[in-house]
């Protein structure tokens, strides 16, 4: 309810769908509240003392208190106050649970018929306290409390009271400035109160709220990457179409009217992924420390909360404990062969959310949906293809070009899958054919000091034909396999931190085994991710022929030039491009998901079309 009286959105995500984000704010907090949490939540019987009960009740403080540990604001109350820490208590009238911080007990001076002091136990009045890390709101004559600072407190003294205890006031502590502010519970704080409960179960039940508006509360928001308030208002508002092509001609890419959104995200996350891809290592783990073994040799020590996620190749052994912590984690574990088929993952329970899939589920069934979708997955590639072949061809070829050009319009008309797969087909026919004009030869590189025996042909060379898969039987086919089962890897997982269910797909149809909606997301990444990756390593010599070995008609990469390539991949998923929408700098990985989201957006309603990214 606190969340409710700041932005009804925010209380939306965390209370109905159960989404929660850490920030510097909320880990802050929590460390501060660790004394807090200490205490056992006990809290004296709310019914009054009788004075033959008198004798018992005086004992009860020093089993019931928390005398020991009364926190350093609260040292100069009356000594017969009792603190009771962490207590938590619910309410059958408001629907509402809390867990208190602090509870005041104070023994009532009751008084007598004729005006004399009454037993001191004849009442009990409770106040309770709440800790906060920020400043009160400055008023005119005094310091006051904040509306999502009153609505705690205020359900908290509610529900004290529901409980049959005495309370007439509580206090938030604010320990940026060291100061107690009182709060008196009034009847017209009451019916505050109830009218917001009223209003919250009424969003409960409806779509979710609208984004605040510019509104300075996004900015410390740790849910603001998962909101994205400014973007969604950009992409609901979109009205016209401008150009985004690299050539400068027309085009029907749109582009949303109204304010830049502001950067209320992170460029980059401190999180790194573990590559294992050496037969015979193992997994272990030893508090939250991720241990990697040769046989008994140790051969490195990874903390948990330094990995974003774990891929498995070939025969590398991970031991339940390992995978048990790191479901806690909420860190991933991959699975891929040793030549690179993503098998499957394993991950933890945090994601509770079932509406986002409830939709997906429900719109997979409506063909016109299905389609429309499909339609800008496929046009974003062949888009993307396009200004991948005029920024590294060497000569791109004009007619190509134009096909390409032709072919992305096209895919924005299709009338059916089956057209648009035949659309696509072409287009990647005619975009392969020119792949190799991307390969730069060892003439086109002078000054690389290579001996003079290497420029004479090999056993493996660079030459690009055609594509051919299951298995490659070439070095670029190969390298183009493994980018492409990283990449889907990669758009699985952005799949499920959204909160939607990988195996069904819009554009690729469900298949065993097969995540369909991350083939779907990784459309418009292809050229931009996997394609570049593999350039990056042959042009710039991260791997050589020397790196690939042979079995049957197979072409696989060796370990050592596997982990060559892993280390160009995430150096592009980690480099930073401008995002041709929101104008401010993301990563790739980031961007995935991005794209994750505003697709779970359109499905909602929140936003009327999906918008691939195309680089200009």
């Amino acid at each position: 309810m606190n969340e409710f009286v700041y932005c009804q959105r925010l209380f939306y995500y965390e209370f109905v769908e159960g989404v929660f984000v850490e920030s510097v704010d909320t880990l802050r907090g929590g460390a501060i509240h660790q004394r807090v949490d200490s205490g056992n939540g006990a809290l004296p019987a709310a019914k009054k003392k009788s004075k033959a009960e008198k004798t018992t009740t005086e004992d009860q403080p020093a089993a019931n208190g928390d005398a020991s540990t009364i926190e350093p604001e609260a040292q100069d109350t009356e000594p017969e106050t009792i603190h009771s820490r962490s207590v938590q208590m619910g309410s059958e009238r408001l629907g509402i649970v809390a867990k208190m911080d602090l509870v005041e007990v104070r023994a009532g001076l009751a008084t007598g018929a004729d005006d004399s002091p009454g037993d001191l136990f004849a009442a009990l009045e409770v106040c309770p306290v709440d800790y906060k890390a920020g400043a009160p709101k400055e008023g005119e004559e005094a310091n006051e409390l904040w509306d999502t600072d009153k609505m705690q407190l205020g359900l908290q003294a509610l529900i004290l009271r529901d409980n049959g205890y005495t309370c007439n006031e509580g206090v938030i502590y604010y320990r940026a400035t060291k100061q107690r502010v009182r709060l008196p519970i009034t009847p017209e704080l009451e019916n505050w109160i109830l009218q917001n409960i009223a209003d919250a179960k009424r969003v409960i039940a409806a779509p979710i709220p609208a984004p605040l508006v510019h509104s300075p509360k996004c900015v410390r928001c740790s849910l603001a990457p998962v909101c994205l308030p400014d973007e969604t208002r950009m992409l609901a508002q979109t009205t016209m179409k401008v150009d985004v092509s690299v050539d400068g001609k027309t085009s029907e890419s749109p582009q949303p009217n109204g304010e830049a959104p502001r950067r209320l995200i992170a460029a980059r996350d401190d999180t790194r992924p573990l590559y294992l891809n050496t037969p015979g290592y193992r997994v272990g783990c030893k508090d939250e420390v991720l241990t990697i073994k040769d046989k008994d040799k140790l051969i490195e020590e990874v903390r948990m909360r330094d990995v974003s996620h774990v891929a498995l190749f070939g025969n590398v052994q991970i031991s339940t404990q390992a995978i048990q912590s790191l479901c806690e984690q909420e860190v991933p574990v991959t699975y891929f062969s040793m030549g690179g088929w993503f098998y499957g993952i394993t991950r933890g329970h945090a994601l509770k959310n079932v509406f986002l899939r409830m939709e997906q589920f429900r719109l997979a069934r409506d063909e016109a949906t299905c389609l429309s979708l499909a339609r800008q997955f496929v046009h974003g590639k062949i888009r993307n293809h396009r200004t991948l072949l005029m920024r590294n061809h060497l000569e791109p070829p004009e007619v190509v070009i134009g096909k390409l050009k032709r072919a992305s319009e096209d895919a924005l008309s299709a009338n059916s899958i089956e057209e648009l797969l035949g659309i696509e087909g072409a287009a990647a026919s005619q975009y392969f054919q020119q792949l190799g004009g991307m390969v730069k030869v060892e003439d086109d590189l002078p000054g690389l000091g290579l001996p003079v025996e290497n420029t004479k042909q090999r056993t493996f060379n660079f030459n690009f034909n055609n594509r051919n898969r299951r298995p490659p039987t070439d070095p670029v086919n190969a390298m183009l396999s493994l980018a492409y089962s990283m990449l889907a890897k990669d758009c699985t997982l952005a799949a499920l931190a959204v909160g939607f269910d990988p195996y069904l797909g819009f554009y690729h149809q469900p298949r065993f085994g097969r995540p369909a909606l991350g083939l779907d997301l990784m459309e418009e990444f292809r050229p931009l991710i996997a394609e570049s990756t593999v350039l990056s390593c042959i042009n710039n010599r991260v791997v050589t022929d020397k790196d690939f070995v042979k079995a049957g008609q197979a072409v696989n990469l060796t370990a050592p030039g596997r982990k060559r390539f892993f280390q160009t991949y995430e150096q592009r998923m980690s480099s930073l491009i401008t995002h041709p929408l929101f104008d401010y700098k993301v990563s790739y990985r980031r961007a995935l998901e991005l794209q994750a989201r505003l697709l779970a957006k359109t499905l909602t309603g929140e936003i009327a079309e999906y918008i691939p990214l195309m680089t200009r």
